[in-house]
């Protein structure tokens, strides 16, 4: 009897998001989830006659011999990991449990561990998982390869249940006694690394899957890639992307994940470069494409000293909204107008910000709104867009008290300052700087 498991590791979509992505959380963002590991059991055959060539020759431990004579007992177990393998869940728990309840043979109660651990692996139960393949590994009643194949998956169920170090401790056992080196245990190696946060180790790890097959997986490319930008490589994480993309070109994801990392490494021409090819290549065509890419104008614009990057992002979104592949919503307008303040044209900001305001759900918007008009010392303007956005309710309401304030004394209309820098000295975030005001408008009455 033989049972292998299928080891295999993938990375969920990346995407962008938030206007700037200067910290070391900007991973998050790349990585959309986290870099995860899926793993997917193997078939079983429990009525093999003869054992296939091991895939642990030189392993140090010393396979037990077959105990199993029960014709019920191979009935039993043979049903179960049928209808494991042909997804019968309930009826393969049903006879496996059946094996470990009532039969005398260790090889067939085993088996039957390894496929109840299999079964919870397959249903995310990772800690269930890992109590079964304990208990296979303590009997020691199977064959190299169902027992080390066993001992690697119950290192993914440890990563699976973040439990990182138990799956390096594991791992390093499951190396040195089965004394196998693959790529795919290296490529969980720089995974649980990464996640470590020893990102020398998982880049090395990394490396080493690599050499091993000559088909590496593309995914391991964002363990690699996030290793080298997580330890202040921004040039190499550059790289791998760039190899990537010269391979698959139009793939918007990795197009996507090159711009973080061009940003983190300040690359902010070949990041430009790279948004301008997206753009002309018609690559821009659902709302997440259009508002990444509008994010990334704005960010470059905000974080250099081309401020008039951030138009191109409000042009991009406009061309978006007006053919209908961006809906009109609040966020969506108010990423327009962002983008437009940045590029230092305050009067579309207003507008975009005016066709956000209505489908808001508080008064923050119109809060920027009463701030630029107070910059432009449009007085009366101002303060109708912050008394609004207070009415509304807004996310920093001593701040639109202590604004109002402001905006009263332009008007000339102290009494009206006074009691909004009163309100505003209710609340802690401003308490000192509206007493400041106060004081100010006092002093000015004598």
């Amino acid at each position: 009897m033989k049972s292998t498991a299928m080891k295999s590791m993938t990375t969920k979509g990346m995407t962008t998001k938030g206007m700037t992505m200067k910290s070391r959380g900007w991973i998050q963002g790349l990585m959309c989830a986290s870099v995860a590991l899926l793993f997917a059991v193997a078939s079983f055959n429990a009525s093999a006659k003869k054992e296939e060539k091991t895939e642990y020759p030189n392993a140090t431990r010393t396979a037990p011999k077959n105990d199993l004579s029960s014709s019920a007992d191979q009935k039993a177990l043979q049903q179960g990991l049928d209808a494991l393998n042909s997804g019968d869940d309930a009826k393969a728990q049903t006879e496996l449990q059946k094996v470990l309840d009532t039969s005398k043979s260790k090889y067939a109660k085993g088996i039957a561990l390894e496929g109840m651990a299999n079964l919870k692996f397959n249903a995310q139960d990772y800690k269930g998982a890992i109590v079964e393949y304990k208990q296979l590994l303590e009997l020691n009643s199977v064959p190299n390869d169902a027992y080390f194949d066993s001992m690697f998956n119950m290192v993914s169920a440890y990563v699976a249940d973040e439990q990182y170090q138990p799956a390096l401790d594991e791992l390093k056992i499951w190396r040195d006694q089965g004394k196998r080196e693959s790529a795919d245990s290296y490529a969980i190696e720089g995974n649980i690394y990464y996640r470590l946060k020893k990102y020398p180790e998982a880049i090395a790890a990394i490396k080493k899957a690599q050499s091993l097959t000559d088909k590496p997986k593309d995914s391991w490319n964002s363990i690699l890639m996030a290793s080298y930008a997580e330890s202040g490589q921004g040039s190499q994480a550059a790289s791998v992307i760039e190899q990537e993309l010269a391979k698959d070109p139009t793939n918007k994801k990795l197009i996507h994940n090159a711009l973080v990392v061009y940003q983190q490494s300040n690359a902010n021409d070949k990041a430009l470069a790279l948004l301008d090819r997206e753009q002309a290549q018609g690559l821009l065509t659902d709302e997440e494409d259009y508002v990444t890419a509008a994010k990334f104008y704005a960010s470059i614009g905000q974080n250099s000293d081309k401020p008039a990057t951030a138009l191109k992002g409000a042009d991009v979104l406009m061309e978006g909204l007006n053919k209908g592949a961006v809906k009109a919503t609040a966020d969506n307008y108010k990423l327009v107008g962002d983008s437009y303040l940045i590029g230092q044209q305050e009067d579309k900001a207003l507008a975009a910000y005016a066709k956000a305001s209505p489908l808001a759900a508080n008064g923050d918007i119109d809060y920027r709104r009463g701030e630029i008009l107070g910059s432009q010392q449009e007085w009366a303007a101002a303060k109708s867009a912050v008394q609004k956005a207070i009415s509304r309710g807004v996310t920093h309401k001593g701040k639109a008290y202590l604004l109002l304030g402001k905006l009263n004394l332009g008007l000339g209309d102290k009494a009206a300052a006074k009691a909004a820098f009163q309100q505003a000295q209710q609340d802690s975030e401003t308490r000192d700087e509206a007493a400041q005001e106060l004081s100010k408008v006092s002093a000015k009455k004598k």
